[in-house]
């Protein structure tokens, strides 16, 4: 339980005139950074202070907040001393006992507490780039920020963290950071991110190594520029970060159809794919051999166009990055296998399509009969959407649009409803990539949609339950992803 040990509300921003001293550097702080909460949580330490929304939070312990990082450092004491902002300018200070790490129980307008830090690299393989024109505006900014690399697991490059950066991850013990290596060669590393400092930007990844803070790395693989000799040159070098560096994936560069002026750069195919599992497979018996992790990782794509088997769920390592598309699949069928095992089986009857992404297609076909076999008067049918919208090439189930989810199951029999994954959404919306509503996709294809969430469990829920109407959809926005992101399987 909290306790409220002080509150004074009795002066106003005129400090002289109240009699109470609030620092001019601090006063204008608090004009810069408008930290605006936009939720009080019930029952929180929060609700007991009586703070409500509009409400702003302008320093903790006589700190300025800078953004979210500042906040949560500073809020894991047990006895803090916040300064609050009123809609009427009034200034509150209370000091509060609380729990050690105990949150306030507030939420700010902007999750991150400060602006977003936009990519200043332009990457060969940018999927941004490749974005068609007339879309929603976010769909087009590009992110390197560090403090979304700890908040969502995205990537950065390094490139745009300055010193300060690199004193705070290593002060604040922000870990794990997820670094978007692409290459160790620091001349074609400026190559690839066009950014001339792209290689120095590397000795940055040597500091947070010596400071212990715990990395994932990502290396997108493009045909004849980062792979072959230059990715064993790659692994060698990343090998050395190994433990504290404790996995690195290697992901195949999407191409979409809008790559006009775009530098040129070829899809793989089955025999390149087959190669560079070997190679990932011979690192992962290496590092097994002398760290007991298998370190690097090939996403699930690289399996499915060589035309292999995925690994065993031990290789991946407790899954470090799914996020990446790497286990996803394997992961997914795991978990659809535990839900049907704790279910007894009936007869009931129920019919409805599993729309995906040629890329998950096949092994939702297994998870569907494995969920038949109990339920056998259970009918599913899995439709493989094309990516028209994007190109064929596009193969994963997050770049998959309303359009052409209208198009190509227009005049189809399916079913009851109809099954999507929650990542073809917005974060917290109802709304397809292409802006696209799942309402309005509804009434042109005359069925119910169910929105599924990432784990099998709720696969073989959403399959077997009544809807869930309620249920929250849960994705993180594609619009803050990093520059190499493609959605996930």
């Amino acid at each position: 339980m909290c306790k409220i040990v002080m509150m004074i509300t009795a002066y106003s921003t005129d400090s002289r005139r109240q009699g109470v001293s609030v620092q001019a550097e601090e006063r204008d702080f608090m004009k810069k950074k408008k930290h605006i909460i936009s939720r009080v949580l019930p029952g929180s330490i929060a609700q007991e202070l009586e703070l409500e929304p509009g409400d702003i939070l302008a320093a903790i312990n006589d700190t300025p907040v800078e953004d979210v990082f500042d906040y949560r450092y500073l809020m894991n004491d047990e006895f803090v001393t916040l300064l609050i902002e009123k809609a009427d300018g009034e200034l509150w200070e209370l000091e509060v006992e609380k729990e050690y790490e105990e949150d306030l129980g507030i939420e700010f307008e902007n999750g991150l507490m400060d602006e977003y830090r936009s990519c200043t690299n332009r990457c060969i393989f940018c999927f941004i780039d490749q974005m068609p024109p007339g879309m929603r505006e976010t769909l087009y900014f590009k992110d390197d920020d560090s403090r979304l690399s700890f908040l969502q697991g995205n990537y950065v490059t390094l490139t745009n963290m300055s010193q300060k950066d690199i004193d705070r991850i290593i002060q604040y013990r922000l870990e794990p950071i997820n670094v978007s290596f692409q290459t160790m060669n620091p001349e074609l590393r400026c190559k690839m991110l066009h950014n001339r400092f792209a290689g120095e930007a590397l000795l940055k990844a040597d500091q947070l190594y010596e400071a212990g803070i715990t990395m994932n790395g990502q290396i997108v693989l493009c045909k004849g520029v980062n792979d072959g000799k230059e990715l064993e040159f790659s692994l060698e070098k990343l090998s050395a970060y190994a433990p504290v560096l404790q996995s690195v994936s290697v992901v195949p560069v999407g191409l979409s159809k809008f790559r006009q002026g775009l530098y040129p750069l070829e899809p793989f195919k089955k025999e390149d794919a087959v190669k560079v599992l070997e190679q990932i497979h011979r690192w992962q018996e290496k590092m097994f051999r002398e760290h007991g992790i298998h370190f690097v990782h090939a996403s699930d794509e690289w399996y499915l166009l060589a035309e292999q088997e995925l690994p065993e769920e031990e290789r991946y390592d407790g899954y470090l990055q799914l996020e990446n598309g790497v286990g996803m699949l394997r992961l997914l069928e795991t978990e659809v296998r535990s839900a049907v095992d704790a279910r007894p089986g009936d007869d009931r009857a129920a019919e409805m399509t599993i729309a995906t992404g040629k890329l998950a297609g096949p092994y939702l076909e297994k998870c569907v009969k494995m969920i038949q076999k109990k339920y056998p008067n259970i009918k599913i049918r899995v439709k493989v959407i094309t990516n028209n919208f994007f190109g064929e090439l596009i193969t994963v189930s997050g770049l998959i649009t309303g359009t052409d989810l209208k198009e190509q199951l227009a005049g189809l029999d399916l079913g009851e409803r109809l099954l999507i994954p929650c990542n073809m959404l917005r974060s917290g919306e109802d709304i397809f990539l292409d802006d696209v509503s799942v309402r309005e996709l509804e009434d042109a294809l005359g069925t119910e949609i169910v929105v599924v969430d990432e784990n099998g469990a709720d696969l073989v829920a959403s399959v077997l339950d009544a809807p869930d109407h309620n249920k929250q959809i849960r994705r993180q926005m594609y619009e803050q992803t990093s520059s190499s992101h493609r959605g996930q399987a």
